[in-house]
């Protein structure tokens, strides 16, 4: 197959079905609710003294991460459908894909942190105040961001470096390592190698301590004689991983799991499943599952239904 230099001006992207409108409805419906969602969260645990404990310090870092990672993909998207219009500039691509790489790096970090921060309030819950102190949470949170930024910077600069197809198609809705991968016309094994590691690193390695933190909790769970306080600890921990759960396994299938030959529906589908539905689901989980975030929710409600009258 033919290569092309650098000079063109636009990819093409694939991902689009024909009936756009539904589509840019459905669209900016999610966008929406990710929105007003992971805002309300934000503003409910900054604004409520109760809620300045390390675990809603991580929810609220989650609700802005999970704003940033939806508004790097869902209004480009929205835009292609309601215009029809599949182009995207050369620099408008790679600007999505380093902030989309970087965001879902932090995430999966971060999910990890908050996982840990679980574990040491059931298991170590003597020494929860002393291990998960403002500094140390603090500095979970920035290496969580900072790891997925640089993640994302190695990404970007070796796929910026490939050569493209004449055709320029994106077998995808947005830029995103893998497509642009199969959009080239040059050896990839190097960029498809990193891609391979960093996304063990940053992917399936959290994810195993996740698995490992959880396994001590649930044992420490069953020791507990109160069937009350069993109750209590499950709703608080059961949450957290539904979300990790759906989060991980897509995403690491998306960068690890498919081989050269599987179809890009399915690839498309869990992008859309870690990028899209787990921002969306994030607050309803935490908001309809703990008893602590409902009866702020409720407070904060009747304080303005008050002063309105």
């Amino acid at each position: 197959m033919a290569r092309t230099n650098q000079t063109f001006s636009d990819f093409i992207l694939l991902g689009f079905s024909s009936d756009h409108v539904l589509l840019s409805v459905s669209l900016i419906m999610i966008y929406t609710m990710i929105l007003i969602g992971n805002l309300i969260i934000f503003s409910l645990i900054k604004s409520d003294i109760h809620l300045h404990t390390p675990m809603y310090s991580f929810l609220s870092y989650l609700s802005i991460l999970d704003v940033c990672y939806a508004s790097v993909t869902l209004p480009a998207m929205s835009v292609n459908a309601i215009t029809d219009n599949r182009r995207v500039s050369l620099i408008q691509c790679f600007t999505q894909l380093y902030f989309f790489v970087s965001l879902g790096g932090s995430e999966c970090l971060l999910l990890a942190a908050m996982a840990y921060d679980r574990y040491v309030a059931i298991c170590n819950p003597l020494h929860y105040s002393t291990v998960m102190n403002k500094k140390f949470c603090s500095s979970l949170v920035g290496g969580s961001w900072f790891s997925g930024f640089l993640n994302s910077v190695l990404h970007t600069v070796m796929t910026s470096k490939l050569t493209f197809c004449p055709s320029r198609h994106v077998n995808h809705f947005f830029c995103d390592v893998p497509p642009m991968l199969h959009a080239s016309c040059t050896d990839t094994h190097t960029s498809q190698t990193l891609l391979y590691i960093v996304s063990v690193f940053l992917g399936m390695t959290p994810f195993v301590f996740v698995v490992v933190s959880y396994t001590h909790i649930i044992a420490t769970i069953l020791k507990i004689h109160s069937a009350a306080g069993r109750q209590k600890a499950f709703s608080t921990c059961s949450s957290h991983l539904i979300v990790v759960t759906v989060f991980y396994i897509t995403a690491n299938f998306n960068y690890i799991g498919p081989a050269p030959r599987d179809s890009f529906d399915i690839i498309r589908l869990s992008s859309m499943l870690y990028s899209v539905l787990t921002p969306l689901f994030n607050p309803v989980i935490y908001c309809l599952r703990n008893q602590e975030v409902q009866r702020a929710l409720s407070k904060a409600f009747t304080k303005k239904y008050t002063f309105v009258k």
